[in-house]
């Protein structure tokens, strides 16, 4: 009965000020959870970008925007996931270059870190006669892995080939060769070699802009 009696005291200006300051503060905690979700979810799960110049055309073409999925990539590195490959070949993935800048390409071949409790003995400084390495020659167009012809015609039109190009790459565990689908305006593992996964910021999944272009990639 005294609460009561005590809660009627209450002027009724005071109690819209509190109920409004509870209002506000419900607002406050809602709002910070809210970016608290957004931020989770761009930084591990999935994030939009916009892709500038032509290197990966027709594929990708100037000025679209794709999502990109980073889940399995933060996955891959918690070591209870450690044996899982976030990534496979003909995927396009975004990365970053050794200035931060991001890239995006089709990863062509990979060459996945060694499972188990293993630690490298030596450094070998030809890479030819590294056992673990994987061998990529881009010839003319042709690409081949340890010598065998890959088959790029699910992606890649023939005009697109059309290179004079001639490199060989040597892949060690956790390293990516990545090719961009123009082959004569793009900056790719011919000009910078492969990429370490770590590099890997995640999967394009989706073009979601221009609508007339929607398409999972």
């Amino acid at each position: 009965m005294e609460n009561l009696a005590q809660k009627a005291e209450i002027p009724p200006q005071e109690q819209e000020k509190q109920a409004a300051k509870r209002e506000f503060i419900e607002l406050i905690k809602l709002v910070v959870v809210f970016l608290l979700v957004f931020w989770v979810v761009k930084s591990f799960v999935i994030e939009g970008y916009e892709v500038q110049g032509e290197s990966m055309s027709p594929t990708l073409e100037d000025r679209d925007r794709i999502l990109v999925f980073k889940l399995p990539r933060e996955l891959s590195r918690i070591s209870l996931f450690s044996g899982f490959a976030p990534f496979d070949d003909k995927d396009i993935i975004v990365f970053k270059e050794d200035n931060a800048k991001r890239l995006v390409k089709r990863v062509i071949a990979h060459n996945p870190r060694r499972n188990g409790n293993t630690v490298d003995a030596q450094h070998l400084e030809d890479e030819t006669f590294n056992p673990d390495a994987m061998k990529v020659e881009f010839d003319h167009g042709v690409v081949r892995i340890n010598d065998w012809q890959i088959d790029e015609s699910a992606y890649l039109p023939e005009e697109a080939k059309k290179t004079r190009d001639n490199s060989v790459c040597m892949l060690r565990p956790g390293e990516y060769y990545v090719l961009g689908d123009n082959r004569p305006v793009s900056k790719d593992s011919r000009s910078f070699n492969a990429i370490t996964d770590d590099r890997i910021i995640g999967r394009a999944l989706l073009r979601f802009w221009p609508l007339s272009r929607f398409k999972l990639l």
